[in-house]
């Protein structure tokens, strides 16, 4: 990208700021993030990277939109929750009509280790925007590996919490956390809730933190971590200038332990009377050929873009590309792995 990005109308007040400038602007609009999660925070990074004149913006999420998703979920609406759109792609389409001219890689997919190596050239900044540690370790241990800075984000009930890692400079998540905390010290979405406002505090610091990086003004990244309670009026930083622990599996003793840990075929999604269930790794599935096996069955499917979604047995199903499967209105693991048999059948 060339003097155009820091000539554009669209990025003048941006690039009047002296901190960021016309060079901060000409390396944004040259740069790649990838995004984990488009729900709350994802959703509010998003349309902030975009809005800013990032190059490249790759999206990933699991997930389709539900009604529940509106309070917070700023890139969605009825209709998208009306129709189960996958976050994904339904984000980059909000996100298109802003911004025409941008470049957005939508995945509704799971992110894992394949994804990302699947992905080639690697992105200048990891950004998470997930809703459960699993993930973040993750995220974590791919971006200590390959030595790409990655902001973390979490929000919860009225509090939020926030930190960028420059691996080698600061501390990693594992140097703070050896261990995911257990969800009932943490909460949850679904056991007490989430404050829109927590959610736009934190999104707000992690897009701040993104151009720093991305603008090429690391110098100015925030060493410490943010925690902020929107309804208490907190709002602060704690471990200022930290570093690296020696001693961190991650960071002392180059080990990633998230990396060799097998996604599970089927899990519970936070906050969502949902399980989802994936196919055994090599399978195959044709969308076209099992809304045809459906219709055949007598029970009629919709396409709201590149899903199948169908009700069966008191059981709401939307299947993506490649066999990856969402039930809804259920909470056993098996009896969702026996309807995703008995109804999807991937191979």
């Amino acid at each position: 990208m060339t003097d155009d990005a820091a000539s554009d109308p669209r990025y003048s007040r941006q690039v009047r700021f002296a901190g960021f400038g016309r060079e901060g602007q000409r390396r944004l609009a040259s740069a790649h993030a990838l995004l984990v999660g488009v729900g709350a925070l994802g959703t509010h990074l998003a349309s902030h990277l975009i809005r800013a004149g990032i190059g490249r913006l790759t999206l990933v999420d699991r997930d389709v939109v539900d009604a529940s998703n509106l309070q917070r979920q700023i890139l969605f609406d009825a209709e998208d929750a009306r129709l189960g759109r996958a976050k994904a792609s339904a984000a980059a389409s909000r996100l298109l009509a802003t911004r025409p001219d941008a470049t957005i890689d939508a995945h509704a997919a799971e992110f894992d280790v394949d994804f990302y190596e699947r992905l080639g050239a690697r992105p200048d900044l990891l950004l998470d925007g997930t809703d459960n540690f699993a993930t973040r370790y993750l995220i974590n241990d791919l971006a200590v590996r390959d030595g790409i800075p990655w902001v973390h984000g979490g929000a919860v009930g009225s509090t939020g919490t926030g930190m960028t890692v420059l691996p080698g400079e600061t501390p990693c998540l594992r140097c703070l956390m050896p261990s995911a905390p257990p969800t009932a010290e943490t909460g949850s979405c679904e056991t007490i809730g989430v404050l829109a406002p927590a959610v736009a505090h934190v999104a707000a610091f992690q897009a701040a933190e993104s151009l720093k990086i991305l603008g090429g003004r690391r110098e100015a990244v925030t060493r410490g971590i943010l925690h902020v309670d929107v309804w208490r009026g907190t709002h602060g930083i704690r471990m200022r200038d930290a570093r690296p622990d020696p001693t961190c599996t991650t960071c002392g003793k180059r080990e990633f332990p998230a990396i060799g840990v097998s996604s599970d075929d089927t899990v519970r999604l936070c906050g969502r009377d949902a399980i989802q269930v994936r196919p055994p790794a090599g399978t195959r599935l044709d969308l076209d050929a099992l809304a045809a096996r459906l219709a055949l069955a007598g029970i009629p499917c919709e396409r709201p873009g590149p899903v199948v979604r169908f009700e069966t047995e008191d059981c709401r199903i939307t299947v993506f590309a490649g066999g990856r499967a969402l039930l809804f209105g259920i909470d056993d693991p098996m009896r969702a792995r026996s309807l995703y048999d008995r109804w999807v059948g991937a191979r």
